[in-house]
């Protein structure tokens, strides 16, 4: 008998520092707790807080209003986050629109100096993406630990901000650069899987939250209105992957040569555009070929310029301040020879990843100055390099206005001595002309057409916007040895991407980055792709399996404890007795 005693003094003791334990785990709990509250809530004392009761909701009605709101600033800051990280292929051309570009409504006159916007836009947009996230992972953390929220109205404040600056962002460049849109659609075709996982990461760790006021909730059409939208979104997740496609999921041996490169205007993340230097870099890291702009002087000398004007890449506002806005074919060419086409890329640094130059190129650079066609094409020759220019019809007036192609084709053929096929005749005006006086250039076009008529006028290139890149056409043109370029290509995702879609070159920027690649970046065969699809869901199934499991398990486990050794409790008045045991005070020894 007294064996028997002493065995329950024991069972009892046994619970009685089970009990103890749980408390003060729970007690000891509550600085985690309280410093969730207090970044979201600015309530950092125990009793400014609220727990949910079991069964009840998360939040106070105009909480469960702007709840949503904070997921929309989430969302939207997240689209135009990924969008603008995706643009940073033409963040150049982005700057230069806001400046000097032919063809945009803006120009350098506008501002008077050169700054990158875009590198500021992306960081705002990153700044403000981390805290909008930071707010949504302490709501998700508090909900998880079943409290109420709660948000400080700075925050509110601040989620408003971050909610209309990104819709204003997105709704802006949506129409002044919808373009842009379609490389996030290009990214999708690289990018896909890995969202994909990411995806199913952040509903596993959703799945905490939602099991846990799922299971607390007493009424069935709660536990529905909760569980169902996340069982659906994840049931979509899942199947997703049926509907992907990238042209770099393909099977082993199905790859093609690696495109060429065709320095765009040179290397002008290296040198000045369009300048010799330029030129010598690109054929130094090994570029395939060069492209350029070609104007007409005012007496008649092709010269390599981009711009309408020379504002941006000389110094006319030094030499010639009162023509800074006069159209550059209306220089002639002694005049031209005087400016500097050098100094302003060390000055403005026109991109963010240009890097640090040696004393040399830097000595180099200043000293350089508009380059000839004639030159330029007998730099290409001498190195065997092949050459594509946009040739620009002088204005009204100008003396060459209808023989500038002429005057062209006379520098080419006469003045420099390069070979034919290594010119790719890009202008659509006087083609037959062109065809007849210089049957050895190679004829490009530079927009897509039926086959048929392709071949009728004997192209043998096309030279396309990147945003115009499809696989399958592509393919269709190679098939009758059509080959197609893609500009301006920078990134080594876009590359990786032009690479498995089969381009035969591109044009870019970045020869000196490109060039390293020896495959394509995420490059993998359909059985490695379905391998890591199939196992990110049966991990993220089992998972989010154990946690519902567990949050079960404690919620019996806590009722058993609740009931046992007394009379069952009323289901409002044992959902009280645990609220109020949840905010007990630590218990001494």
């Amino acid at each position: 008998m007294e064996a028997s005693s002493t065995s329950l003094k024991r069972l009892k003791f046994g619970k009685l520092k089970v009990v103890r334990r749980r408390l003060l785990q729970r007690y000891e709990h509550q600085p985690f707790i309280s410093c969730l509250a207090g970044f979201y809530s600015c309530r950092w004392k125990r009793y400014q807080r609220r727990r949910t009761e079991p069964g009840k909701c998360c939040c106070k009605t105009r909480e469960c209003v702007f709840f949503p709101l904070l997921v929309g600033a989430f969302c939207f800051s997240l689209v135009f986050l990924y969008m603008w990280g995706e643009a940073k292929n033409d963040y150049n051309n982005f700057d230069c629109a806001l400046h000097n570009h032919r063809q945009t409504r803006y120009n350098y006159g506008n501002l008077g100096f050169w700054f990158l916007w875009s590198l500021v836009l992306l960081i705002v947009a990153a700044i403000l993406f981390m805290y909008i996230t930071l707010l949504l992972v302490l709501a998700m953390c508090l909900l998880a630990e079943g409290q109420q929220l709660y948000l400080h109205w700075s925050h509110k404040i601040g989620t408003f901000l971050v909610l209309g600056f990104s819709i204003t962002a997105l709704f802006i460049l949506s129409v002044l650069w919808g373009d842009q849109w379609k490389t996030v659609r290009l990214s999708f075709q690289i990018t896909a899987p890995y969202l994909h996982i990411g995806a199913i990461t952040i509903m596993v760790l959703l799945s905490w939250p939602v099991a846990l006021h799922t299971i607390r909730a007493d009424k069935k059409v709660v536990q529905v209105i909760i569980v169902g939208p996340y069982l659906a979104i994840l049931l979509f997740l899942f199947l997703i992957p049926l509907g992907m496609y990238s042209p770099c999921i393909r099977e082993m041996g199905t790859l093609g040569p690696k495109p060429a490169l065709i320095g765009h205007r040179g290397a002008p993340m290296l040198a000045p555009e369009n300048t010799e230097m330029s030129f010598q870099k690109t054929i130094e890291y090994g570029g395939d070929g060069l492209e350029t702009d070609v104007t007409i002087s005012y007496d008649g000398v092709p010269f390599l310029m981009h711009d309408s004007t020379l504002r941006r890449t000389t110094n006319i506002k030094e030499v010639y301040p009162n023509d800074t806005t006069q159209n550059a074919a209306l220089f002639s060419w002694d005049t031209l020879q005087e400016l500097n086409a050098g100094m302003w890329f060390l000055k403005d640094k026109p991109f963010s990843c240009m890097g640090s130059l040696s004393r040399a190129d830097q000595n180099q650079a200043m000293n350089q100055s508009i380059y000839k066609l004639s030159n330029f094409l007998r730099l290409a020759d001498s190195q065997n390099k092949l050459v594509i220019f946009d040739l620009y019809r002088p204005p009204e007036k100008h003396p060459y206005r209808n023989s500038w192609i002429n005057r062209t084709l006379e520098v080419i053929l006469n003045e420099s001595g390069i070979k034919p096929n290594l010119v790719l005749w890009l202008e659509n005006d006087m083609r037959s002309f062109v065809q007849s006086v210089a049957p050895g250039f190679q004829q490009t076009v530079g927009s897509k057409a039926p086959v048929e008529d392709l071949l009728m006028d004997n192209i043998v290139k096309l030279n396309l916007a990147y945003t115009e890149m499809s696989s399958e056409d592509i393919r269709k043109y190679a098939e009758a040895n059509i080959t197609t370029n893609l500009y301006v290509v920078n990134e080594p995702w876009l590359f990786s991407l032009a690479w498995c879609s089969g381009a035969h070159s591109v044009t870019t920027n970045a020869v000196h980055t490109l060039r390293n690649l020896s495959q394509p970046l995420f490059l993998m065969t359909p059985q490695q792709y379905n391998i890591m699809w199939i196992l990110t869901d049966l991990t993220s199934v089992l998972l989010i399996s154990l946690i519902f499991a567990l949050h079960w398990w404690r919620e019996q486990s806590f009722s058993c404890c609740a009931h046992d050794g007394g009379p069952m409790l009323e289901s409002g008045t044992y959902n009280k007795f645990r609220t109020e045991l949840s905010d007990m005070p630590a218990i001494t020894a």
